[in-house]
């Protein structure tokens, strides 16, 4: 019986990536049942993107760096390589172009394909075209993705995966549901081997 998880995740988080990224390393090992959620963390980002340094103004450019580097650190140990987008851009065009994937069987693909296109191409993901362009190389209908994109039904199928992350106390990413428990922020690959066992332990005294 396959371990069921459910991710809440948003492309511009690397987090997420990373999660996502190891969670695909750990199929090789584990059967899992993995469902993939939505969960916009800025809305208020314009499609066009909002240079880095603006979006972060908090923070000097030194903690900026400091940031990715770790970021980067974690990356590298499951053999990804990420860069900081200059431009940070609103996920929401992405995310309903992903479950248009999702529906079409090419979910995971069409996820790996815009992750790598924001993290490490430096694309804008906000874009429509940039989307129809990533969605045709992995085998979907671009004039489908453009119309899942404007479609009023996505609105509402992106509002109720918020409405059913809030109702399960998630409000950041990456939350993973193992089963029922949930396990938040990215984690390393032997972490996340031990959590992963343990779960498919409990699962089989289950039966």
């Amino acid at each position: 019986m396959a371990l069921k998880i459910t991710l809440f995740s948003d492309f511009i988080c690397p987090f997420c990536y990373i999660g996502f990224h190891t969670l695909q390393l750990m199929k090789r090992e584990f059967e899992l049942d993995v469902a993939w959620r939505g969960f916009q963390i800025h809305p208020e980002w314009p499609a066009s993107g909002i240079p880095a340094e603006k979006a972060y103004g908090d923070r000097s450019a030194e903690q900026r760096k400091a940031g990715w580097q770790r970021i980067a650190t974690m990356a590298n140990e499951i053999g990804l390589e990420m860069r900081p987008p200059a431009t940070l851009t609103n996920s929401y065009n992405a995310l309903a172009a992903c479950e248009y994937a999702i529906a079409s069987g090419k979910g995971e693909e069409f996820e790996e394909r815009v992750y790598r296109a924001y993290f490490h191409d430096g694309t804008n993901i906000g874009d429509v075209e940039v989307l129809k362009t990533l969605a045709t190389e992995v085998g979907l209908d671009a004039t489908q993705v453009a119309d899942t994109i404007a479609s009023p039904q996505m609105q509402l199928k992106l509002k109720n995966n918020a409405l059913v992350a809030h109702q399960h106390g998630v409000s950041g990413v990456p939350t993973f549901f193992i089963g029922n428990y949930p396990l938040v922020g990215a984690q390393s690959a032997d972490t996340m081997r031990k959590i992963l066992t343990r779960a498919t332990e409990m699962l089989s005294a289950a039966k």
